[in-house]
């Protein structure tokens, strides 16, 4: 078992919620709900235990995707293969993780390292990957932070979402007990989870 204390933890789409939630747009970042997804995230989680920024200490963050940000990666191929018009230089400087995690840091004064990881074993939707818990634990015994920031982030394939959506033949195996067709399931939103950790 990792020897973590866990200090505060939040999640995207918030299970308390009574309705939807919007994410709130990112400045800086277009075309995709990835970063705004781990910046609301990972705001969430360190409101919940240090109310305002910034914060004090050494806090390192580490995000854990497995997917990674499927929409931009889909928005440079179609900007490279398209002759109209020219590859925005912002889609570039999104497509690197760390964008934002250097503006989550920013954001809240966290002086600890920086580290983005794809798991080996991509974890049910609302866990944290092993992974990124065994990395939150090094980072801490050797000293590098006081605490660890973990964000683990899955987009929703937005293409299957649209398949998802398109109307298609119906058969029995695609029908609930109640009647009702389930076309949505747990990739067919945006989820994350934030775990603000220390050593146990």
């Amino acid at each position: 078992m990792t020897a973590l204390r866990i200090l505060a933890e939040a999640a995207w789409p918030d299970p308390e919620a009574r309705g939807p939630e919007q994410l709130p747009p990112l400045p800086g970042f277009s075309a995709s709900t990835f970063n705004p997804l781990v910046a609301e995230t990972a705001e969430r989680c360190l409101r919940a235990h240090y109310g305002t920024a910034p914060a004090p200490g050494r806090t390192a963050l580490l995000l854990a995707s497995a997917s990674g940000d499927l929409a931009t990666a889909r928005a440079i191929e179609e900007a490279a293969a398209g002759t109209a018009r020219r590859m925005p230089p912002l889609l570039f400087f999104q497509s690197n993780p760390n964008a934002v995690l250097g503006h989550i840091a920013a954001r809240w004064g966290l002086t600890g390292p920086v580290v983005a990881i794809c798991p080996s074993q991509p974890p049910p939707p609302g866990r944290v990957p092993q992974d990124a818990l065994d990395l939150a634990e090094l980072l801490l015994a050797d000293g590098d932070a006081d605490q660890v920031l973990v964000i683990a982030a899955e987009q929703a394939d937005q293409a299957a979402q649209t398949e998802q959506a398109a109307p298609t033949e119906q058969t029995d195996e695609d029908t609930d007990a109640t009647g009702s067709s389930d076309s949505t399931g747990p990739e067919s939103t945006d989820r994350a989870v934030a775990l603000l950790v220390t050593a146990a």
